[in-house]
């Protein structure tokens, strides 16, 4: 089994480095249906949020698998605009149907990045979750977690390709030993048809998905694109055969949009300025239209 299969995380544990992101597929047969192909073909690693509302269907289709439990990693993240991480664990385990999760994240930074850590640590304490993490952190936001922690985060998910390639952020997780997972990583679809990108795709005979997905794994992420369709979900598995070149992972990094910021993420919509931003940008996307 090629080794970049699993990461360490910094508590010791391993987690798969491929893994199936669920974010807007609806619960029922759709997320049912994702989940049971991405296990029959070789996914070891589901990531799910309170927030999707689709927790009670890969819990479904996690027992309709037949596998054991351990063979399973999941992820689920705590809606921040809840209050207690410990109930809201429990919430979601039920839910779930499973006894323990294997990583339990606070989604985005709402009302300040410690506000929940503390919960976080409970609910590790209380056996309701193998790892703790955070989802959306910024450099400022991972350093004042870090600070505060007893038990510090192992995991930062943020939304990472070559395009938003966020190098200070990268670098302050590597320098704090925080394990970095890359949501969004085939870009929503926005970059696909990159000249760039289809040049270095053509030259491996792969697709310019599984580029994205290979130039995330030989930057030491985890990777969890996301997917409906039976044919892109088996696609987006089959990035363990080959390994992109020196060159033309830097060509791919070059492609970075965001000034190697220490940001997380563009547009923080948990904020009031956030939330204005999107108002407007839905607006002039209807005037257009």
């Amino acid at each position: 089994m090629p080794a970049d299969r699993f990461r360490s995380l910094p508590d010791g544990r391993r987690i798969p480095s491929l893994g199936l992101g669920t974010w807007q597929i609806p619960d029922g047969p759709p997320i049912a249906n994702a989940v049971r192909w991405a296990l029959k073909i070789g996914y070891r690693h589901i990531d799910t949020a309170q927030a999707y509302g689709n927790e009670a269907g890969i819990g479904r289709a996690l027992r309709e698998s037949g596998l054991p439990r351990d063979e399973v990693f999941i992820t689920t993240k705590l809606d921040p605009k809840l209050a207690d991480p410990v109930a809201e664990a429990e919430r979601s385990l039920a839910r779930l149907g499973i006894e323990q999760l294997d990583l339990y994240l606070v989604h985005f930074p709402r009302g300040g990045p410690t506000r929940h850590w503390r919960g976080m640590e409970r609910a590790q304490a209380e056996g309701l979750t193998r790892s703790i993490g955070v989802s959306n952190f910024a450099v400022s936001d991972l350093e004042a977690v870090l600070a505060f922690a007893t038990i510090p985060p192992v995991v930062n998910q943020v939304q990472l390709s070559p395009f938003q390639h966020r190098g200070r952020l990268l670098a302050a997780c590597a320098q704090a030993g925080v394990t970095v997972e890359a949501y969004s990583p085939l870009t929503r679809g926005a970059e696909l048809d990159d000249p760039t990108l289809a040049r270095v795709a053509a030259g491996y005979g792969r697709t310019p998905a599984q580029v994205l997905l290979r130039w995330a794994l030989q930057h030491d992420l985890v990777v969890l694109p996301k997917s409906v369709h039976r044919d892109r979900i088996l696609e987006n598995s089959q990035i363990f055969d080959f390994s992109l070149s020196d060159p033309d992972l830097a060509l791919l990094d070059g492609l970075d949009r965001t000034g190697g910021t220490p940001e997380a993420i563009e547009n923080k919509w948990w904020t009031r300025s956030g939330r204005l931003r999107g108002v407007a940008w839905r607006l002039r996307e209807r005037l257009r239209g």
